[in-house]
């Protein structure tokens, strides 16, 4: 591609004061293409995006003007035309106010959207329109915006301006860069006093792995809540887009009451573009308000929002009814007959909370019986194996109490489980799972000898879990009495040598703070099954669903712990299909999953980058009785349960011989085609 002369000076200008970039120094991670580049790519591309508001101000006469800065990832400045610098920088700008005693945003940039379907209009909250630059600086301008504020404005109120900008690489084959940033200021000069800071977009990115809309350069929260405001609505389907109902809406997907009494949530957007809610399942149980709206420390450096509490002080009937949306609040219906013509009188019966769970406080009401704080809880340890020799039936000494220490008699168990695994911690081959019910002992200490011995050929770290639950009644006695709610235990696992000198533990692949991240807590299987650690022992690479699924549905399906996992989170995108049948022959069908992160980022998951090839030796195969092909090899059972098309299956065939896998070859770490590099972004 040929450049002009003042172009190529320019890089070579900017690349002297910058100084080689090296990979050492590179600002870019090893989840990026631009990590990628050699360093005189990188001097004469420095692909990136930042952006920064210096200032900004509206005048007497009503004319916003901001003053903004668009630079690399190094600080170094960037020309928004393309001209001096690679890549165009698209910008836009949105001006709002935070009025006195408000807590959401009214947008001066506003567009009336008229809807070719109900031929409805609405003013909608959006970006200016032919506004003016002025560059006082390399990579510094001002904006004037072609909006006016009214001439009634209140001077000492909140405003905040709003940029997102987009960076054109993709000549460069490093797509398109993004970046945002808000500006608060007051008018009038004095200092900013009101915010509306109330959920970070850490806590969204635990999840959203990053948050990014409207495609991908709204990715800040600030920013979202500028034009996500009452005073904007979708006029194709008259629902608002007001963030927090909005939000709370999509969050709650096909659990809505609307949606299960039939009515699917849509929001139509640019270009006429259906936007279906409808098939959303949060991951987490959405009565924990805390996983958004957190008020410990989020991301790092810590953050927390200003007013993280807000959802348990200002209760009101838009965001309320935003999930409990069969609650008519005129006629009360729903509202234990109780009209509510404002939000006045809310905070009267929701309090923060209460002195009861399951009360009508805010928290009362989001109560989840399993993790009710009145349980008394199940709390497991294993303490010992002994009698652990190839050929020998293992005795294991474990204790079951509440947790105030008190022990549990095995008859209040309604179900207890020992789980040993029958090969060794290197890969487990499979399992038995045995009734500890039936132990001997007291005072909540007890041993259990297994009827499966262990296997005479076995070597090595053998591992043994426990799992289980008691039926537990809260509030006993009265009108909001809940019986039979499972008190299960957190899971435990115990290694055992066998023949090793020293127990050897599992290696550790992904971990449960990272599954928590998005699921807070996670629990299968009626929550007998809820650490990783735990589940690896049945998810092993001999499993399948056979023992479940009608022969009618043959061939088994396999649920090995990463074929499973990498198969449920790739969800909508898998090119073939995927059902497990679980207990009572019931089919669980994952192809409608809706992944909220980016499934090119492994280190979401995994740890120890346990991802990275090659894995080592003597890793069990995968059986795949419905896969491409059977067994398949560690690195291919993994990398097909993402990548699921008949190509992809082929290059993994013909690149596996008699010898194994070949795959370091051209994807380790040090390789043209390295894991990291093909999944940058």
């Amino acid at each position: 591609m040929r450049k002009s002369l003042p172009f190529v000076f320019a890089l070579i200008l900017l690349a002297v004061l910058a100084g080689a970039v090296t990979k050492q120094s590179s600002p870019f991670t090893i989840h990026e293409k631009a990590f990628y580049l050699d360093p005189k790519e990188i001097n004469f591309v420095r692909p990136g995006l930042q952006l920064t508001i210096v200032s900004a101000s509206i005048d007497s006469q009503g004319v916003i003007q901001t003053r903004f800065k668009i630079t690399d990832p190094r600080g170094l400045p960037l020309d928004r035309l393309g001209v001096t610098t690679p890549g165009t920088v698209s910008t836009s700008f949105i001006a709002a106010v935070l009025p006195a005693g408000a807590t959401q945003y009214a947008a001066y940039t506003t567009r009336v959207q008229t809807s070719p379907i109900t031929k409805q209009s609405a003013t909608q909250a959006g970006t200016d329109a032919n506004g003016a630059y002025q560059q006082v600086a390399d990579g510094e301008y001002i904006y004037t915006f072609n909006t006016r504020a009214p001439q009634s404005i209140n001077r000492s109120a909140t405003h905040t301006i709003g940029i997102y900008s987009s960076r054109n690489l993709s000549e460069f084959d490093l797509g398109t860069n993004f970046a945002d940033a808000v500006f608060s200021f007051v008018p009038d000069g004095s200092a900013v006093k009101n915010v509306r800071d109330v959920v970070k977009t850490e806590s969204c990115n635990r999840c959203h792995d990053p948050l990014s809309a409207h495609g991908g350069a709204r990715r800040k929260v600030e920013l979202c809540v500028l034009c996500h405001t009452p005073q904007t609505i979708d006029p194709d389907t008259g629902n608002t887009v007001d963030f927090p109902v909005m939000v709370h809406k999509i969050h709650q997907g096909a659990d809505l009451p609307s949606v299960q009494a039939g009515k699917p949530y849509q929001i139509i957007g640019f270009n006429q573009g259906v936007n279906d809610y409808s098939t959303v399942e949060f991951p987490a149980d959405v009565r924990r308000c805390e996983v958004c709206h957190a008020q410990g420390a989020v991301g790092t450096p810590p953050k927390t929002a200003v007013q993280a509490a807000n959802y348990l002080l200002k209760p009101s009937r838009a965001v309320c009814g935003a999930c409990h949306d069969d609650v008519n609040f005129a006629s009360g219906d729903k509202h234990v007959d109780l009209p509510q013509v404002s939000d006045n009188q809310c905070s009267v019966c929701h309090t923060p909370e209460g002195e009861l769970e399951f009360d009508a406080s805010i928290k009362g009401a989001h109560t989840i019986p399993t993790h009710a704080k009145t349980l008394p809880g199940t709390v497991f340890e294993i303490l010992k194996v002994e009698n652990a020799k190839p050929g020998q039936n293992p005795t294991v000494t474990f204790s079951v109490k509440d947790k105030a220490g008190n022990p549990i008699q095995l008859s209040d168990m309604n179900r207890l489980a020992l789980v040993n695994s029958l090969g060794n911690t290197y890969d487990y081959p499979g399992y038995v799972t045995e009734d500890a019910t039936k132990a001997t002992g007291s005072s909540g200490v007890y041993t259990y000898t297994f009827q499966r011995p262990i296997p005479p050929d076995a070597l090595g770290t053998l591992a043994v879990g426990i799992e289980g639950y008691r039926a537990v009644t809260l509030l006993p006695g009265t009108k909001k009495e809940i019986k039979n709610v499972r008190d299960a235990g957190v899971n435990k696992v115990f290694y055992y040598a066998i023949t090793d000198a020293q127990p050897v533990p599992r290696r550790a692949v992904v971990s449960q703070a990272k599954c928590d991240s998005c699921h807070s807590f996670l629990e299968l299987h009626g929550s007998n099954r809820n650490q990783v650690e735990h589940c690896l022992i049945c998810h092993n690479a001999n499993e399948t669903d056979a023992a479940r699924r009608p022969a009618a549905k043959n061939p088994p399906e396999s649920v090995h712990f990463k074929t499973m996992i990498h198969k449920i989170h790739t969800g909508e995108d898998l090119k073939t299909d995927f059902t497990i049948y679980g207990f009572g022959g019931n089919p669980i069908n994952f192809n409608e999953v809706h992944f909220p992160g980016d499934r090119r980022d492994c280190a979401k998951c995994h740890v120890n980058n346990s991802e990275q090839v090659p894995l080592r030796e003597l890793l069990l195969s995968s059986q795949q009785p419905r896969g491409w092909f059977t067994p398949q090899e560690p690195i291919t059972a993994a990398c097909l349960s993402c990548h699921t098309s008949k190509a992809a299956a082929s290059h993994a065939l013909i690149n596996t011989s008699r010898l194994g896998e070949s795959c370091e070859t051209c994807h380790a770490s040090d390789a043209d085609f390295s894991i990291n590099k093909v999944h940058a972004r």
